[in-house]
């Protein structure tokens, strides 16, 4: 794929989320949504770099991450509100919506709860010895959550083809990350795994695809785990209704001058 391919995937989602959001308006879909404007190159670019045979895990935010990976649309709006979809039959709506036929295994409303599960994907990859691999998304409050930090620590232990990508929106839904940790990059608890990290301009999805093919490439030589921390910005809300109160006058506005479209 090429920059053209890329910016017709973006897009896509872009349009995808939008209109959800408008079938929200309308009372079409039930319960809260969480949409990923602004966030669009990070599964594009991370996409790009793996086979149909991987695995692909995502948190609530996670549309994006499906509609790269190639699930149906019609399926994924039927799924969204509530109806008898191809996929998962409407019973899992928008955060835990998955297809097995996409090796997409799907979002987790459970802050960082997607990086065990996808690290037991990657268990099952090692195994199986197809040099296969398993790309999980978590944002990045979930960096403080303990399940995390098991998983990485048992990925790194044994060995397992996990790519942890980090969505670094620097919002921990309306709290900034920056008054949460004390390291100035999160990719930097990467050295206490005793595996890389690195950090990429997520708005970028060449950039995106670079740092994820060398994660990837390491994961499928039997080299182990790694962090790709992808800096970025969601020019909506942490779900829909969010008046976005907690965001400085103009910070919605700046971030429009330099997201991916």
């Amino acid at each position: 794929m090429g920059l053209v391919d890329d910016y017709r995937l973006m897009t896509r989602i872009r349009r995808f989320e939008e209109r959800l959001m408008a079938l929200k308006d309308e009372g079409e879909i039930p319960g809260s949504i969480h949409l990923c404007n602004g966030q669009e190159a990070i599964p594009v670019g991370a996409c790009r770099t793996l086979r149909d045979t991987d695995y692909v895990s995502a948190t609530y935010r996670g549309h994006g991450w499906a509609v790269a990976r190639g699930v149906d649309l019609t399926a994924l709006f039927a799924e969204i509100m509530g109806r008898d979809s191809a996929i998962c039959g409407g019973r899992a709506a928008s955060p835990y919506l998955s297809d097995a036929s996409r090796r997409f295994v799907g979002e987790n409303s459970i802050v960082g709860a997607g990086v065990p599960i996808a690290a037991g994907a990657a268990l099952s990859a090692k195994r199986a010895g197809a040099g296969d691999v398993s790309v999980v998304s978590i944002g990045d409050g979930a960096m403080n959550q303990g399940n995390v930090h098991e998983a990485l620590n048992l990925a790194a232990v044994l060995d397992l083809p996990l790519v942890l990508v980090v969505e670094n929106n620097i919002y921990s839904e309306m709290s900034r990350i920056e008054d949460m940790v004390r390291v100035r990059q999160l990719a930097e608890r990467a050295a206490g795994y005793g595996i890389p990290g690195r950090v990429v301009d997520g708005n970028d999805p060449d950039a995106v695809a670079g740092a994820m093919a060398e994660a990837v490439d390491r994961a499928r030589t039997g080299a182990g785990p790694s962090i790709v921390e992808a800096m970025t910005e969601r020019l909506v809300g942490h779900y829909s209704g969010d008046a976005q109160h907690y965001r400085p006058a103009g910070e919605v506005a700046a971030a429009r001058e330099r997201e991916p479209l």
